[in-house]
C-alpha cells in the first residue's frame, strides 16, 4: 500500500515547525553528503538509545511490528530451504546467500517502489524488501564482466535465493507479516530476437517453483489445485509464443497442474513489462492463495545501460507456504 502523499506532507509540516528549522529537510536531504548524514542520524540515534530502559525495551518488543519472531517452525524452515537449495542447484541456479542490507535506493531506483515502503538505516542502507532487486545487482555485475570480454555475450545469469525480507507498508490478508522468508529467483541475459529469452526464463522460473512445491510435499505441505496463470502486457502481440513456449511447456512437464491466460489481471501491471505470471494453490482447509509472482523487467537494461539485455525475476513465499498449506489435523 503507497502512502499517502498528503498526509505525509502534513506531518513533515508539523515536524518541521516543532523543530523551529522550516529548512531542515532541505539541508538534511540535499545540502549534507550522504557520510556526514550519517555521522548525524547515528549520532541522533546513539542519544535516543542511551534513553531507553529495560521496561521500555520490552514495551517496544512488544509492540512493534518489525519485532516479533516467525510464527513458522526453524526446524521448518531449514528443511525446506535444503530443498529449495538442492532443487535451484538441480535447475542450473547459482544459489547465494545474501547480505540483510543493500545500497539506499535499491528498491525505489530500479523496481520504483516507495521508499516509505522501505526499512531505511542511518548508514545509507536498506533492509532487504524484496531479493529481487538484489539479485538484479548482482546478475547486472556478472553480466557486466561477460560483457567486457564479449559485448554480445548471450551467457545467461541464474541467481536464487532464500531471504527473509522486510516491508514497511501495512499489509492485509490472511497471515501477513512485516518480514517473512523468500524464495526470490532471477535470470539474466540477452535479447535473443523472437521473444525467445523471455519465453524460456518465464517458463524455467514457473518449472523452478512448481518442483519446489512438489519439495514441499515431501517435507510435510500440501498444495492442491495449483493454477499458473500468465498475463501478456503487450496487447496479445506475443500471445501465441507465451502459449506455445510458455504455457504449452507447463502442461506438458507438469501435467496436473492447471495453466492458461490471465487477461484481467491488475497487480504488477507497470512493475512488469512484456509478461507476468502468477502461481496458486489451495490450501488443505480449501482457502485459493496466490504462493508465486514474478515477469519480465528492464532492470538489467537500465543498470548496464544496454537495450538489449533482458531479466526475468519472480519471488515465492516460503514463508507462506510453511504456515498455510500444512495438512488439516483430522
Amino acid at each position: 500500500m503507497d502512502p499517502d502523499r498528503t498526509e505525509v506532507q502534513r506531518r513533515l509540516d508539523r515536524v518541521l515547525r516543532t523543530a523551529g528549522t522550516p529548512d531542515l529537510l532541505s539541508a538534511l536531504a540535499e545540502r549534507l553528503t550522504p557520510t556526514d548524514l550519517q555521522t548525524l542520524m547515528l549520532e541522533v540515534y546513539r542519544r535516543r538509545a542511551d534513553a531507553v530502559t529495560p521496561s521500555r525495551l520490552l514495551a517496544q518488543y512488544e509492540t512493534n511490528r518489525f519485532a516479533p519472531p516467525s510464527p513458522v517452525a526453524p526446524l521448518d524452515l531449514a528443511r525446506i530451504d535444503v530443498a529449495i537449495h538442492e532443487q535451484l542447484a538441480a535447475d542450473g541456479f547459482t544459489g547465494l546467500a545474501l547480505s540483510p542490507v543493500c545500497p539506499l535506493g535499491t528498491n525505489s531506483a530500479i523496481a520504483a517502489v516507495d521508499q516509505y515502503n522501505v526499512l531505511t538505516t542511518v548508514r545509507n542502507t536498506e533492509v532487504v524488501a524484496d531479493a529481487t532487486n538484489v539479485l538484479a545487482l548482482e546478475a547486472a555485475v556478472r553480466r557486466r564482466a561477460r560483457l567486457r570480454s564479449d559485448p554480445r555475450s548471450p551467457d545467461r545469469i541464474r541467481l536464487g535465493a532464500t531471504h527473509s525480507v522486510t516491508r514497511a507498508q501495512a499489509f492485509e490478508g490472511r497471515g501477513t507479516m512485516a518480514h517473512f522468508g523468500l524464495l526470490a529467483l532471477c535470470t539474466a541475459g540477452r535479447d535473443e530476437g523472437s521473444f525467445g529469452f523471455e519465453t524460456s526464463a518465464i517458463a524455467e522460473q514457473i518449472g523452478v517453483h512448481l518442483e519446489v512445491l512438489d519439495r514441499a510435499r515431501d517435507v510435510g505441505y500440501e498444495s492442491h489445485d495449483v493454477r499458473v496463470t500468465v498475463t501478456d502486457l503487450t496487447g496479445d502481440r506475443h500471445r501465441a509464443a507465451i502459449e506455445e513456449r510458455v504455457l504449452g511447456r507447463i502442461a506438458a512437464d507438469h501435467p496436473t497442474v492447471s495453466v492458461g491466460f490471465d487477461d484481467d489481471r491488475e497487480h504488477g501491471v507497470g512493475y512488469y513489462v512484456d509478461a507476468c505470471f502468477e502461481i496458486r494453490a489451495r490450501t488443505p482447509d480449501g482457502t485459493e492463495l496466490s504462493l508465486a509472482d514474478g515477469g519480465l523487467t528492464r532492470w538489467t537494461a537500465d543498470l548496464l545501460s544496454n537495450a538489449k539485455e533482458r531479466l526475468a525475476t519472480s519471488g515465492l513465499g516460503v514463508e507462506r507456504l510453511l504456515a498455510e498449506f500444512r495438512p488439516v489435523a483430522v
